[in-house]
């Protein structure tokens, strides 16, 4: 009997969710929200019936009742930093999530999802939120003892790809080391040690590689007369790190196909500049290398610019000395949660406690 898996993915302005039946997608809706249904909440947290009813609704019109359903799992939001793995959604994660003054859609997946299971009778799950942290700890000195390293990047995709690539050289995830480039709206690098993403870029707040919408590592000296020119309040200041960085700050746009688009057809700016960010990118996996002294089973290229060919070119190019490259373009974010959940239900790995 197979066991029927629910995936619930909130976005900004969407929200995705898929059946899995054990590792097979059978269905998958997105929900589109436009701006003036969501312009009446105040907050994030003010959608959550809303965006529920129309989760509720989409399962009827697919054919599948909350009682067919073994588990059902949702996107992890901005909790406290943990370790990875599944983790069985409590009242202490809800509690803190409805308490949390970081605004993300995001913090919306573990508490639907619980309100659902409940009506149930099943268990709700998250897998590897963004905020799992098991960086070694000398990644996280900065030179200042008033600032340290945070680990926040794309844990769920990242996580899934590593062990994609280990089954496909026959291998545990547990016993390789790779390099995994999650290059979306923000971009993420992480050093994979044995199952462990010993050090990586902060993909939110401006580290690393520049992205279609973020701006990555700035120069320090620079970025401070920018704060102290009085030019800009801190509104813009931190729209201009997120927001309007990377490719909209070049170009106005954050529409990467629009940019490869022009750049296929000779635009010398829009090539420059795809070569500048495939030039950090493959920069950043040359770090990861030292991490890992070296021993790298793969690099992985993973996220929606991994289906750009020029982009993916020049990162092969600068960095296939180092070792093997594996491409898994998108997200794969749906099916990395139906996994983590049919984990736990057959008994592969335990659902772990968020305390």
């Amino acid at each position: 009997m197979s066991h029927k898996i629910l995936a619930i993915n909130p976005g900004s302005t969407s929200t995705k969710i898929s059946i899995f039946e054990d590792d097979k997608e059978a269905a998958t809706v997105k929900l589109n929200h436009g701006t003036e249904a969501l312009a009446k909440y105040q907050t994030i947290f003010e959608q959550k019936e809303y965006r529920a009813e129309l989760i509720a609704k989409a399962l009827e019109e697919n054919n599948y009742k909350l009682e067919d359903l073994a588990a059902i799992v949702g996107r992890g939001g901005l909790l406290r930093p943990i370790e990875s793995g599944t983790f069985e959604v409590n009242e202490k994660m809800v509690a803190e999530l409805k308490a949390t003054p970081k605004e993300h859609a995001s913090n919306l997946g573990a508490v639907i999802a619980k309100e659902l299971a409940d009506k149930a009778g099943i268990k709700a799950y998250i897998v590897d939120p963004v905020v799992v942290d098991e960086m070694q700890p000398v990644a996280r000195y900065t030179g200042s003892k008033f600032i340290q390293r945070l680990s926040i990047f794309h844990a769920l995709n990242q996580k899934s790809c590593a062990r994609q690539i280990a089954a496909k050289q026959g291998k545990k995830y547990e016993d390789t080391n790779m390099i995994v480039a999650h290059l979306g709206g923000g971009i993420s690098v992480g050093a994979h040690r044995k199952g462990k993403v010993v050090d990586v870029n902060n993909a939110l707040d401006g580290e690393g590689p520049f992205s279609p919408e973020r701006t990555g590592t700035l120069p320090a000296g620079q970025w401070m007369q920018i704060v102290q020119s009085g030019d800009f309040d801190t509104a813009e200041l931190k729209k201009m790190i997120k927001g309007k960085g990377g490719l909209m700050s070049y170009f106005g746009t954050s529409d990467a196909m629009e940019i490869e688009k022009k750049a296929k057809a000779g635009d010398e700016k829009c090539i420059e500049v795809q070569e500048a960010l495939s030039y950090q990118v493959a920069k950043e996996i040359g770090s990861c290398a030292a991490v890992l002294c070296g021993e790298v089973d793969a690099i992985i290229i993973t996220g929606g610019l991994a289906y750009n060919p020029m982009i993916i070119s020049e990162i092969s190019r600068l960095a296939k000395f180092i070792a093997p490259i594996e491409v898994i373009p998108g997200e794969n974010e749906m099916e990395a949660l139906a996994l983590g959940g049919l984990r736990v239900l057959k008994g592969e790995e335990s659902a772990k406690q968020y305390v």
